[in-house]
């Protein structure tokens, strides 16, 4: 049996609202091919729209981060986990694309075959909060709610609403 590209699974909240004060900054779209792409495919946004604010492992992460590192080691079996809290406000959009993970490939020496890629939602989903996995759409999630993927499944995200986004992005790659 094939090892499928992404799935979802549910672990029980245990974070308060800590990330929703952490130092977030804005990073620019590392792929220039991609926003060649939208660009050519008629997407108009600014650069600063086609990412969120991000809170990466350089900066001062939540007093229970550690714990969240430890469930998705083991429930994965992955190592080298880095942790990433981004923020989407109104009018963010990430088109269609695939993740490169190049300074993680380049730091830990592997394959893209062998990244898992984690979202954990920290909050209830909200209308107009986006997001898809390899053409299917994923809405309604709950508090706790968890999306994972293998290397570079596309996927796409958005907010359109009017409550900003938040998602915990832990990465990994597989024990060999």
């Amino acid at each position: 049996m094939a090892t499928p590209e992404w799935g979802r699974g549910s672990i029980e909240p245990f974070w308060g609202n800590e990330y929703k004060y952490l130092k977030y900054t804005k990073q620019p779209f590392n792929n220039s091919d991609d926003l060649r792409r939208w660009r050519n495919e008629g997407y108009t946004h600014t650069e600063d729209l086609f990412t969120g604010f991000m809170c990466d492992m350089r900066s001062p992460q939540p007093s229970w981060n550690s714990i969240l590192i430890h469930w998705f080691e083991k429930q994965f079996d992955v190592a080298d986990i880095g942790t990433s809290y981004y923020r989407m406000t109104t009018g963010t959009i990430l088109p269609l694309h695939s993740d490169t993970y190049a300074k993680y490939r380049e730091l830990f020496a592997c394959g893209i075959g062998d990244i898992v890629r984690c979202l954990v939602m920290p909050e209830d989903w909200q209308s107009g909060h986006y997001l898809e996995i390899n053409n299917v759409l994923v809405d309604n999630w709950s508090a706790g709610d968890f999306f994972w993927w293998i290397g570079d499944t596309p996927h796409m995200a958005a907010n359109i609403g009017v409550i900003d986004r938040y998602t915990i992005q832990l990465t990994g790659h597989r024990n060999k």
